[in-house]
């Protein structure tokens, strides 16, 4: 499958979370360990002519290969960022829809590596246009829908060690 991301002239998001810096440690509520809540995240810089958003948070050191922990697309292109604790379901009161992770489930799942510090990258999208998939659709779906459509990323990497 060809990268969508792979794009000239592409603008790039400034995505963030006031629970944890670029590089930092996850704190323990937002994963297995703890409450397994969504973090709050923050963007700017959505590039002039976004439709809808999209996101995508996975960890490319699970043993397994990458594993992934959460799919929105179809997100209000106004919208700044997410709220702590997105509560899982097929659609949302802010606006957009979920997509399955990993574990075949609409919904955050959490941090929760079986050995070691793993990566977790919180990748956010601006779309040229509204995707309109149905709900439950995969990451890979979602990367094959995004296709042509960037206008511009950006994303937030946080490490995980269980306790």
């Amino acid at each position: 499958m060809a990268d969508p991301t792979a794009q000239t002239e592409m603008a790039t998001i400034k995505i963030s979370s006031p629970a944890f810096q670029e590089g930092g440690m996850i704190p323990e509520r937002y994963a297995c360990d703890g409450d397994d809540i969504s973090p709050p995240l923050n963007w700017e810089a959505v590039p002039d002519g976004t439709r809808s958003l999209a996101l995508i948070v996975d960890d490319p050191d699970a043993p397994g290969g990458t594993f992934v922990h959460w799919v929105l697309y179809d997100l209000p292109a106004d919208l700044e960022g997410l709220p702590e604790n997105l509560p899982p379901g097929k659609s949302f009161p802010i606006g957009g829809t979920e997509g399955i992770n990993s574990t075949k489930k609409t919904g955050y799942v959490g941090p929760c590596p079986p050995r070691g510090t793993h990566r977790y990258f919180f990748k956010a999208y601006a779309l040229d246009e509204k995707l309109n998939l149905p709900a439950g659709e995969t990451k890979d779906r979602l990367l094959e829908a995004m296709e042509g459509h960037i206008l511009g990323q950006g994303q937030l990497m946080g490490r995980y060690k269980r306790q």
